[in-house]
């Protein structure tokens, strides 16, 4: 289906495409404007340039870690035995804790640290981080999106778009069952970057549908919830909507990256845009448009975008507690682009250790012992 948009992907229509003022004024540092760039395929073309500050002034977050087993504290999306959506609350902790993964002491105190200026110490530890004041970060969005020849997958803390509220949208952060820790979201669905500043994983200005459809106890009251509204824009220019056609009706013909093309307002022109899923998860798992070059970049002094994170790197632990290869690799004794290497190789996050060990010439037992994983 992707392949047959053909000329309707640049119709218009009211909020369809991104311009200069189709970000939130409490969350720039200056104002939008249109600028020169080019995109991945080597096109020029006409961006809306965004310098964003690390949180909007308007807007609260929280919480993430609870303090103890008798505290609540945000969301997390579980991928081991007994998968879903979770409140972090003592019920959940001490279910990962029959499976090994321990995020507690045995007077019930949780074990967290802030990524932002420490590391862990101990096995399993919930993440939360501190916001740097200091920060902005400079969004680029295509503003006559252009369709791909092929869509592109969103893995792990993949850039997704911006909200219109100003906050960067990201993919899935990395799952505990990578790096034995969990880096929290608030009960909007965001948390604190390496670097200091608020992102979102999910379409916050839906997820008290998202809590009812999965039986969750949590609200999120941050944010206004609207299944109809515009969300953002996707990093290729084509905006993101929530779960619902904007007349309320439920769309039937979404692709596979969560999208069609259809009306986003009464007696306007149908243009091709993204619907949000209806489960967690509920941001688009690819994008079909072409992206801009250098589309996203922070002074922030580690993280996502930063000079010290190329690609989401930086800060303690990587993006979110994604796993350090560098220590990894130094504690067994090998080269990190080889170990990355042969894991990827044998499977990423259901790797083959085994396999994995044989490569790179260091016992499974080694090899288990220096990744991060429930206790042993």
């Amino acid at each position: 289906m992707l392949s047959a948009l053909g000329g309707l992907m640049f119709a218009t229509g009211a909020n369809a495409h991104a311009d200069a003022h189709s970000v939130a004024d409490s969350a720039l540092v200056t104002p939008g404007e249109i600028v020169d760039c080019t995109l991945e395929n080597g096109d020029t073309a006409e961006c809306a340039r965004y310098v964003v500050k690390y949180l909007p002034e308007n807007l609260e977050i929280g919480p993430f870690c609870p303090a103890t087993t008798d505290d609540k504290g945000g969301i997390w999306h579980w991928d081991g035995d007994k998968a879903g959506l979770y409140r972090i609350d003592g019920d959940f902790l001490r279910m990962l804790d029959a499976q090994g993964y321990t995020f507690f002491n045995e007077d019930g105190e949780v074990y967290s640290f802030d990524i932002r200026t420490e590391g862990p110490t101990e096995a399993n530890e919930c993440i939360q981080g501190s916001v740097d004041t200091d920060v902005e970060m400079t969004v680029l969005i295509p503003t006559n999106p252009v369709m791909a020849d092929e869509p592109t997958s969103l893995g792990t803390v993949a850039k997704v778009g911006i909200g219109m509220d100003g906050v960067p949208i990201f993919a899935d952060a990395p799952s505990v069952l990578d790096t034995g820790h969990m880096p929290a979201l608030d009960t909007c669905g965001g948390h604190v970057d390496p670097g200091g500043w608020y992102h979102w994983h999910a379409t916050s200005t839906d997820m008290n549908a998202i809590y009812e459809n999965e039986n969750v106890d949590a609200e999120c009251v941050n944010v206004e919830q609207d299944q109809t509204a515009q969300f953002g824009y996707a990093f290729d220019g084509f905006g993101m909507y929530g779960p619902l056609n904007f007349d309320g009706s439920v769309p039937d013909d979404l692709d596979e990256c969560g999208g069609h093309i259809g009306l986003v307002e009464d007696g306007g022109e149908p243009v091709y845009h993204y619907h949000s899923g209806t489960s967690f998860p509920n941001l688009p798992s690819c994008l079909v448009g072409v992206v801009a070059q250098d589309n996203f970049s922070t002074n922030a002094a580690g993280g996502i975008g930063s000079v010290n994170g190329p690609g989401g790197g930086g800060g303690p632990g990587g993006p979110g507690g994604a796993p350090d290869f560098g220590t990894i690799a130094e504690t067994l004794g090998v080269d990190a682009d080889l170990l990355r290497k042969a894991m990827e190789n044998a499977g990423g996050r259901n790797a083959d250790l085994a396999a994995v060990a044989k490569e790179l010439g260091v016992s499974l037992e080694a090899l288990q012992a220096a990744l991060p994983g429930p206790r042993r």
